[in-house]
This record gives structure tokens, C-alpha cells and sequence, in this order.
């Protein structure tokens, strides 16, 4: 199995790397510490067939890098593992795609569960999750629209960054940025790049219930 174990603690990430080399055998790991190296990896490898995701890496906001995978490789399943377990965050990455919610305070038996179902094409969420949103839903639909790209982009002008500073920022050409930003404008049904903006904050989860992390034997 080729793993992407994406989470910025080295401890985190050998926990669950040697969890599941014990219970499933080999494992082929990709492991990376922030969004810039998860894009990497994803450009690098077009082979792997899970990831493990966790919501608060450097460059993340909120759920940008789950929308970002489900955008780049649709057909990935991807697991997100967060210290965040309120039931509407764990909703929300249902809604926005995700194939499994396990909180980081889950013994080891869940984590192994929840891997197990999603590599058998099911879906594994806790049982504590709130009520589907209809907001959520078409913010969804939405950002589907999006390509890997224009979610890169959308990101920047989340930054406040201006098109000269996202052509930098991303090695593109400064027309090709205005492009970008005209179709996400569209697509999300955006008027400005302030309301472009206010929209990529509501991706951010509601409540935070630990910041450490926890993996229970």
C-alpha cells in the first residue's frame, strides 16, 4: 500500500506509519509536512492509493487541502485525522469529501477500522456528527468546479495577495493569473476578491478540541 501520511508532527507520523506496518504489513510511505509538500508528492506520485490527512498543516486553511486533493485525484480516497472531532467539522469533511473521519484521540482499533473500510471502497465517520448543511452542500458543488490550480490560486487571494504576487508565487504568468481569477469569481458566484476570500475563511472548522497529538494504544 502506498501511503501519504500528511501532518506536521514527526511523532504523529511515525505513530501511525509503524500502526499500520504492524497490522497490515508493507507500506510504502510518502510522508509530508505541509501543503507546498503534499503538492509535491501528489505531482510525484500517481500511484498512491491512500491518504491520511491531517487539517491544520502549514498552508492549509481550514478544509482547502481536502478540496484540493478531491480536486487533483477524485478517485483517492482520502482520510482526514484531526485533533478538531467536533461533530460539525467531522460533517464538513464528510460534505467535502473525505472518505473517513478519525479523531487523533481514537485508539489504534479505529484507526485500523476506518483504514480497512475505505481501502475496501467503504466510508467510516464517528458516530457524533451534526446535521448535514445545505450551505456546506453547494459550497461543495462549488468548489468542485474549481481546478487544482484555482484552488491554488483561490488560496493566494485568501492571502491577500495581489496577481503580480500570485504570478511569483505560483511561476505563472500574471494574464494567466487573471484568468484564473475571473473563472474562480464565476464559478463561485463571487463578485469580488474580497467575497472570494470571505468564502475560503468559512472552510475553517468551527471548534478546536486539542491541539497535541494523541494515538492511543
Amino acid at each position: 500500500m502506498k501511503l501519504v501520511i500528511a501532518d506536521d508532527h514527526p511523532l504523529f507520523r511515525a505513530a501511525i506509519l509503524q500502526t499500520l506496518s504492524d497490522f497490515t504489513g508493507a507500506v510504502a510511505p510518502i510522508e509530508v509536512a505541509s501543503v507546498k509538500m503534499l503538492e509535491e508528492a501528489m505531482q510525484a506520485h500517481d500511484d498512491v492509493d491512500l491518504v491520511l490527512l491531517d487539517l491544520h498543516m502549514p498552508g492549509a486553511r481550514g478544509f482547502s487541502s481536502l478540496i484540493y486533493l478531491r480536486g487533483e485525484r477524485p478517485e483517492l480516497p482520502v482520510i482526514v485525522i484531526s485533533s478538531n472531532d467536533h461533530p460539525r467539522t467531522i460533517r464538513r469533511a464528510e460534505q467535502f469529501g473525505a472518505a473517513a473521519f478519525v479523531p487523533k484521540s481514537a485508539p489504534v482499533e479505529q484507526i485500523l477500522d476506518a483504514v480497512g473500510k475505505v481501502m475496501a471502497g467503504d466510508v467510516w465517520f464517528p458516530e457524533a456528527v451534526a446535521e448535514r448543511s445545505a450551505e456546506d452542500d453547494q459550497l461543495a458543488q462549488q468548489l468542485a468546479q474549481l481546478t487544482p490550480q484555482q484552488v491554488r490560486v483561490l488560496m493566494c487571494l485568501a492571502d491577500g495577495l495581489l496577481n503580480k504576487q500570485i504570478a511569483h508565487e505560483l511561476g505563472l504568468a500574471e494574464n494567466t493569473v487573471k484568468v484564473h481569477v475571473t473563472a474562480i469569481l464565476r464559478k463561485l458566484g463571487c463578485y469580488s476578491r474580497t467575497q472570494a476570500a470571505v468564502l475560503v475563511r468559512s472552510l475553517e472548522p468551527d471548534a478546536v478540541s486539542g491541539d497535541g497529538p494523541e494515538l492511543e494504544a
